[in-house]
């Protein structure tokens, strides 16, 4: 699969720091940020790159040369005048025979492309989106998808957004297929005849977006490190993250921890089985509790039993809501959630308007480990490393049946490992940093 990588910006944003190079040669650590980018690809097989340049590109490509120096077999276009982020596609149409990857130069990231090719090819659609949940949902491009991962809409940063929404948001990287840019319609914008574009074309807004109406967009969502450095604020973060081992270690292909944190009384204050969103409150702190758990590298994962579903006293769409509400309002503190696990599953019959086929003894219902098992699956956990976090004997036996350690919020003794005051405490006393 080849690769195309959008070099070409001037970066003016962060001009004050360097202005003498282009943006992507920015060094982290010791090494400019595009040639970080270009050893993540190489050493996953992704050896067929093509760099678009325009601002001082030719220090790129003396710098990278035909990429031989790394293993990689490089090209380039250069941009005569500005073509926007998505106009070089258009003259590269021909050598694009088949699904891409589509990279800024400015995001420094450290994924694991064969999962994202994987899942794009499960899906079978267009174009598929490399999205995250982050620490400023409020002001990021957001994503609205269903739960097979299909973009039902796309917000722009300075769009109104629902009240409620999932902590959702397009992080740069993209898996297109070429024939995307037979079918969109750039009005006189670009000349198939004559290969003249007579003004910049936003590749979001103009060749990626209007897919998404016909079905066609997924959103492929992974807590891996993938970052903007365009600003002098970003790349020192960058910069930390690099140097304390963060960015490597948030590749999927490696062992991840995690903190399990049950729902009802561990992260909202409890008021018995949850039926109305207005009856949703955070309890006090775990907006920064949570927030500190992001900070430290560790996944932060709900797994909660919810059986007011099989008893049909709640639909999915409710609970979606509820969720909706708990992650905007925890991204409002800074905080983001990695995944969230739902059992809808309740054994016993009987009750007025229950769903039938939700009825049963399953396997992932707490004190069952089966939420915390998938989550494992989905993100590499290594469970005997992670821990479970809950108010309840059944948060305690299934974190102890998947092989956690155990923390209990509260003070009766079911065999945790520790007891504490709230998930706040807990995060004091007991999480450190896991990537170093």
């Amino acid at each position: 699969m080849k690769t195309v990588i959008m070099a070409g910006g001037k970066g003016t944003r962060i001009q004050s720091v360097v202005s003498d190079i282009p943006k992507p040669m920015i060094k982290i650590g010791k090494i400019p940020v595009l040639e970080y980018e270009i050893k993540n690809l190489v050493k996953q097989g992704f050896t067929d790159i093509i760099i678009t340049v325009s601002y001082l590109g030719h220090i790129i490509k003396e710098y990278f040369g035909d990429g031989s120096f790394w293993g990689a077999n490089i090209t380039y276009y250069e941009e005569e005048y500005p073509l926007g982020n998505g106009g070089a596609l258009f003259f590269l149409r021909r050598q694009l025979d088949s699904d891409f990857l589509l990279l800024n130069a400015d995001v420094v990231f450290d994924v694991d492309f064969h999962r994202f090719v994987k899942f794009h090819k499960e899906k079978g659609g267009l174009v598929t989106l490399f999205t995250h949940p982050n620490s400023h949902p409020y002001d990021s491009g957001l994503i609205i998808a269903d739960e097979n991962g299909k973009v039902k809409k796309w917000l722009a940063k300075e769009e109104e957004r629902p009240k409620y929404y999932k902590n959702l948001v397009n992080a740069g990287l993209h898996i297109i297929n070429p024939a995307v840019l037979d079918m969109v319609d750039v009005g006189n914008i670009y000349s198939r005849k004559t290969e003249v574009i007579s003004e910049k074309i936003d590749l979001d807004r103009q060749i990626l977006k209007p897919l998404v109406q016909m079905g066609q967009v997924f959103s492929y969502n992974s807590p891996e490190y993938v970052k903007d450095m365009g600003t002098p604020d970003r790349l020192q973060v960058v910069e930390k993250d690099f140097l304390t081992g963060r960015i490597k270690a948030k590749n999927l292909r490696n062992k991840q921890r995690a903190i399990f944190l049950d729902r009802d009384g561990t992260i909202n204050i409890y008021k018995g089985f949850l039926r109305n969103i207005n009856d949703f409150e955070l309890i006090q702190g775990i907006g920064d509790a949570i927030q500190r758990i992001n900070e430290q590298g560790y996944l932060a994962i709900v797994v909660t039993n919810q059986p007011v579903i099989a008893r049909g006293e709640l639909s999915k769409e409710e609970l979606e809501e509820i969720h909706n509400r708990m992650e905007t309002e925890l991204g409002r503190e800074g905080a983001y959630l990695d995944g969230i696990y739902v059992c809808p599953h309740h054994p016993d019959k009987g009750y007025e308007g229950e769903v039938a086929e939700l009825k049963f003894d399953c396997a992932c219902r707490k004190p069952k480990p089966g939420m915390l098992l998938r989550a494992a699956k989905d993100f590499n956990i290594n469970l005997e490393e992670s821990w479970m976090v809950g108010d309840s004997e059944s948060d305690i036996k299934a974190g102890r049946a998947a092989g956690c350690r155990t923390a209990l919020v509260g003070g009766e003794d079911y065999g945790q490992d520790v007891t504490v005051v709230s998930v706040a405490d807990f995060v004091e006393h007991f999480v450190k940093e896991s990537f170093v």
